[in-house]
């Protein structure tokens, strides 16, 4: 492996600004990479959806050996502040100057992709079908990923269904394949105004409803693949005033969406119990991600890890990524980590044998 190639492609990539909405730069950067590589390339012009400048790319290289074939994916996006990097390079570290983010979220997952399937292609080396998705939007919501047209992208290109995600933060030696689902939910309680100081018994605090109702909710971890939250409660009024309205809202997360949904049910009760006049919604943010092969594909890029001789297990995330969408879309999908530390903070940083150990193990999953 030519690290100093691998680094070279990096460093192109960190040095063009794109943050969310606005990772055009880097798109076509990766489309003339692949240009060169007689890739076929197909745009998923969705990203007027939600106000954006950049499509999600989509590329399959034609495989010399029979088989189902991978996909690999990345995002494009990169958390601010970004603009105006200066990369401090030392001898395993890659890092900002401490006044941005470095942007190896995503930037190191997109590089890993991009050198090995070169090295690959240069090095006339055997491999099936090879895909490629680069998403724009990951870090606001999984904007690009939620929004894609399959219907339309079906018409032109058709991934393989097993996919390795390169955006995991941490260490090479971890294979996540399962994450929660994430359901955000409101509640909207109704007293009754009153002045405060004349006659506030006529009046019902919709405060103090609000938070009968959260102290009985359980809130926190549930059990140990359920968690929830309550993240703001909402109400101004004069202090001469008794609140007639009082909005909270929050999350629960869940790696059975039943178990998920139950929680939100319960709440809901909860919420009903308290207030008389009350609205409580829940909608879905992202899906579930589960192995669609009971732990088949995980463990053979566990495997590939061992062979470059990288000590991999495998992982159950916390979080959501592109990859929750991909996986209500019918794909089995792994996440793996380049040595992003510290991400969405100045003080980020990029341990580059990290970066090689993940680069080697691609290369070595689709060398046939």
């Amino acid at each position: 492996m030519d690290k100093n190639r691998l680094l070279e492609i990096l460093e192109d990539l960190l040095m063009i600004h794109s943050p969310t909405r606005n990772e055009i730069g880097v798109c076509k950067y990766i489309q003339e990479f692949f240009k060169t590589l007689g890739a076929q390339i197909y745009l998923d012009e969705s990203q007027n959806i939600y106000g954006g400048n950049c499509p999600a790319l989509f590329v399959k290289l034609e495989g010399n050996v029979e088989g189902e074939g991978v996909t690999f994916s990345s995002h494009m996006d990169v958390v601010e502040p970004n603009k105006g990097l200066k990369i401090i390079k030392e001898e395993n570290i890659w890092k900002s100057d401490g006044k941005t983010t470095l942007g190896g979220d995503d930037k190191a997952g997109v590089a890993a992709i991009l050198y090995a399937v070169e090295f690959i292609i240069n090095n006339k080396i055997s491999h099936e079908d090879i895909y490629a998705i680069f998403t724009p939007g990951e870090e606001m919501g999984m904007l690009g990923a939620r929004n894609i047209n399959w219907t339309e992208v079906y018409k032109h290109i058709n991934p393989a269904k097993n996919m390795i995600v390169v955006d995991n933060a941490g260490k090479a030696d971890k294979v996540a394949y399962q994450a929660p689902t994430c359901y955000k939910f409101e509640a909207v309680i109704e007293g009754k105004k009153a002045h405060a100081g004349i006659e506030p018994e006529k009046g019902i605090n919709a405060i103090q409803l609000a938070a009968k109702a959260i102290s009985e909710m359980k809130i926190g971890r549930l059990d140990k693949l359920t968690t929830s939250n309550v993240s703001v409660i909402s109400a101004d009024f004069p202090s001469n005033v008794v609140p007639d309205k009082c909005v909270f809202t929050g999350e629960v997360r869940g790696h059975e969406d039943e178990a998920a949904r139950s929680v939100l049910n319960e709440y809901k009760a909860i919420v009903e119990k308290h207030a008389k006049n009350c609205k409580f919604n829940y909608e879905c943010e992202y899906p579930t991600l589960k192995s669609k092969d009971n732990l088949k594909f995980v463990d053979e890029f566990v495997k590939v890890y061992e062979k470059v001789g990288v000590k991999a297990e495998t992982q159950i995330i916390g979080g959501g990524s592109d990859a929750n969408f991909f996986a209500n879309e019918g794909f089995n999908s792994v996440i793996i980590g380049v040595g992003m530390e510290n991400v969405h903070t100045t003080e980020e940083y990029l341990e580059l044998q990290e970066l090689y150990n993940t680069t080697e193990a691609i290369i070595e999953y689709i060398r046939k």
